[in-house]
């Protein structure tokens, strides 16, 4: 009986990170978004379900290897991120409110466009890595084991490339002080487009990597935004290292409580843990204030 208690806590707690990796990567888009071009970009989960698609059409519909058709896709809607970002919000960039109403006219016609050119059912993608592994008395299978390599290493790479390279310290400058950086010469609108294209990348991922443990359906953006927004709330409003942190805790919290308690329970301690967090810190685990 021990035994199969340990073995579920430890299955509970690799399902966590799981779940922990997909929130890190919309959410760490989302951060990036808000630090740079200073708005919330509330059709980040439509560019999360997009991304979910483009891995169903190139992999299924066309045939192509599954790791092939990910990053074809991710490189495709970090694309249409830029297009984005030039069209739509380079202009209204400081008017905040009106940025927001664009961000929500962008997440319905994304939606129904999605539904006149795909349908409403739902869609699966066949797992690339059938199996599981057993060591002990838990189990987990192949394709979240790759899953959650895949998406550790997209966001490891991604910390290494914003603290390690050029571009990565412009982005921190512009996010610590926009006036300053572009009076060093900085190019604000060359780094917004680079970030809204890491933004859209890290969250056409999470979909596509989403699409091969669950179905690809329309609306399924719509959990990823209450994630992402939760994460980043909770880690602090434009720090990158909170975003990690933030989305451990949450991935972890969905992970181990369900399994014990139900998913309600464990959406409720959740929330519950990130009110409890921002009434002794309002500016989240490690923003400013």
């Amino acid at each position: 009986m021990g035994m199969e208690v340990s073995g579920l806590i430890v299955q509970s707690v690799l399902n966590g990170f799981v779940l922990g990796g997909f929130y890190i990567l919309v959410a760490l888009g989302m951060t990036l978004v808000l630090s740079i071009i200073r708005f919330v970009q509330l059709a980040h989960g439509e560019i999360y379900m997009l991304g979910a698609y483009c891995v169903y059409y190139f992999s299924v519909q066309m045939g192509l290897n599954f790791f092939f058709a990910l990053l074809i896709s991710t490189f495709l809607v970090g694309g249409f991120g830029i297009l984005l970002e030039k069209i739509f919000f380079r202009p209204l960039r400081g008017d905040f409110l009106r940025s927001l109403i664009v961000s929500i006219g962008l997440m319905l016609f994304i939606q129904n466009a999605v539904l006149v050119t795909a349908g409403g059912e739902p869609k699966a993608v066949p797992t690339p890595f059938p199996g599981v592994i057993k060591i002990s008395s838990f189990t987990i299978s192949w394709e979240r084991l790759v899953v959650l390599i895949i998406g550790l290493g997209l966001v490891v790479g991604n910390l290494l490339f914003i603290h390690k390279t050029k571009v990565g310290h412009a982005m921190l400058a512009i996010s610590q002080d926009r006036e300053v950086a572009a009076l060093q010469g900085i190019n604000i609108d060359h780094i917004s487009s680079i970030a809204m294209f890491l933004g859209s990348a890290l969250a056409a991922a999470a979909g596509g990597l989403v699409g091969a443990l669950f179905n690809v359906e329309p609306f399924m953006g719509g959990f990823a935004l209450m994630k992402g927004i939760a994460v980043i709330i909770l880690g602090g409003l434009g720090s990158i290292t909170g975003t990690v942190i933030g989305g451990l805790i949450i991935g972890l919290l969905d992970g181990i409580v369900p399994p014990l308690l139900t998913t309600q329970v464990a959406s409720l301690i959740g929330f519950g843990t990130i009110i409890l967090i921002l009434l002794f810190r309002p500016q989240g685990l490690l923003g400013h204030e």
